[in-house]
């Protein structure tokens, strides 16, 4: 997720990442798959080539809800300890 989060817009390709990563293609297949199954990461095909992106909507409501819940419900994590202090 860090790799796609820093990418570009547009994403990367699936190629690019499995490079970037070192990790065999059937590996990297089946982990995207999940993650575009819990709409984590959309993917486009251009030709032959899938391109992954972070989906940006998900990811921001998947942490506002982690955010709720652990640090201001039930106090299970100090908000302090996990944004950076500046």
């Amino acid at each position: 997720m860090r790799l796609l989060l820093e990418a570009p817009p547009h994403g990367m390709m699936a190629g690019e990442i499995g490079t970037e990563l070192g990790i065999p293609a059937s590996t990297l297949s089946h982990h995207l798959e999940k993650l575009k199954n819990r709409e984590l990461v959309r993917v486009h095909r251009e030709g032959t080539c899938l391109w992954y992106a972070a989906d940006s909507v998900t990811l921001e409501e998947l942490l506002g809800f982690l955010y709720a819940e652990c640090c201001t419900r039930n106090k299970a994590v100090e908000p302090r300890s996990i944004l950076p202090v500046r």
